[in-house]
């Protein structure tokens, strides 16, 4: 948003109005650079404690730690004055996400029946991307609210994150963590509670088990790394990172910047945002309505000849028809 750019980035901002430049030099600034990437350093570095966190103390806490981290992030950054205070905010908001993320699928997976845990799980992905999608429609109305729209679009990032933290502390704690922290019985309760019935002795069992099993490996990390271990390791390590590495999470997150570098005026680069989230939701329920029927593998196969085709198709389209100083407008005007 031009007023957000004008107060923090006004180097940026002179570069946004000139008309005849370079497209993809608009945001070239070491500072905005530092703003948008702090969220996901921070992220990362946050989940190196939060793992330590949710396994020794509870997933309740993590969950805590997370919407704690998102109100104080949210508050920061709506009230910003100067960058110390946005840097700090979004800081903040990478904090909140490694705890969330750490905790929130395990707890998941950990309360569900068996038979309702793939489905649950792929709901949180659902909630993400319905998340992504409020989030592009919010910035897209805040921006017509002139100078304070970039402080309501920041600032209602407190309401999730309220909501997060109100369930954290209402949430009890999973079976598996009580029992992992030695108190038995009370997860036992749990578990009858959320089954719903006193007949639960197989799978409090099965827990029991598990935990025992656990605790009785000294080294697992070392454990990870013998041969037999190999190929789960390597799914389990070139699967996301060769899914990061297509670049769509920063694409999704880039989007409004990468949109305007293209061309496109603020309105448009916010609502080609929104459109992508919109698309980004949709194909999140078609995964969930046929994953059973199709299974994993046609999914992930299908969903990367997709990704290939459209980010080569995308490429190509830049390359031949964008100049350095054209925008959409110009070159669709010329084809005709």
């Amino acid at each position: 948003m031009d007023a957000f750019l004008e107060k923090f980035f006004p180097t940026v901002y002179e570069k946004k109005r000139q008309t005849r430049e370079n497209n993809y030099c608009k945001f070239n600034d070491q500072g905005l650079a530092a703003f948008t990437s702090s969220l996901y350093l921070s992220g990362l570095v946050a989940t190196l404690y939060a793992s330590p966190v949710t396994r020794n103390y509870g997933r309740r806490i993590s969950i805590i730690c997370g919407g704690i981290s998102f109100l104080v992030g949210a508050v920061l950054n709506a009230a910003a004055v100067n960058f110390a205070m946005l840097l700090s905010g979004q800081i903040m908001f990478g904090v909140g996400i490694g705890f969330g993320n750490q905790a929130i699928p395990l707890y998941l997976s950990e309360m569900a029946p068996t038979h309702l845990r793939g489905g649950l799980n792929m709901m949180f992905q659902l909630a993400t991307t319905l998340g992504i999608f409020s989030a592009n429609m919010i910035n897209y109305g805040t921006s017509k609210l002139d100078q304070w729209g970039w402080r309501l679009s920041l600032g209602l990032a407190a309401a999730p994150a309220l909501l997060m933290t109100v369930s954290g502390i209402f949430l009890p704690e999973t079976p598996n963590s009580l029992i992992e922290q030695g108190s038995r019985e009370k997860g036992r309760k749990v578990l009858e509670r959320i089954r719903g019935t006193q007949h639960v002795d197989a799978e409090f069992e099965d827990m029991i088990d598990a935990s025992e099993m656990a605790n009785s490996i000294k080294h697992p990390f070392r454990n990870i790394l013998e041969k037999r271990n190999r190929p789960q390791l390597v799914m389990a390590v070139c699967m996301p990172m060769f899914q990061i590495l297509t670049g769509i999470n920063s694409i999704l997150f880039y989007a409004p910047v990468l949109f305007q570098s293209m061309g496109f005026k603020g309105n448009a680069s916010l609502y080609a945002s929104a459109l992508t989230g919109a698309v980004l939701t949709l194909s999140t329920l078609v995964s969930i309505a046929t994953v059973d029927k199709l299974g994993r593998r046609v999914l992930l196969i299908a969903g990367g000849i997709q990704m290939i085709i459209c980010q080569v198709t995308v490429g190509i389209i830049l390359g031949l028809k964008f100049g350095d100083d054209q925008e959409p407008q110009r070159v669709i005007q010329s084809q005709w």
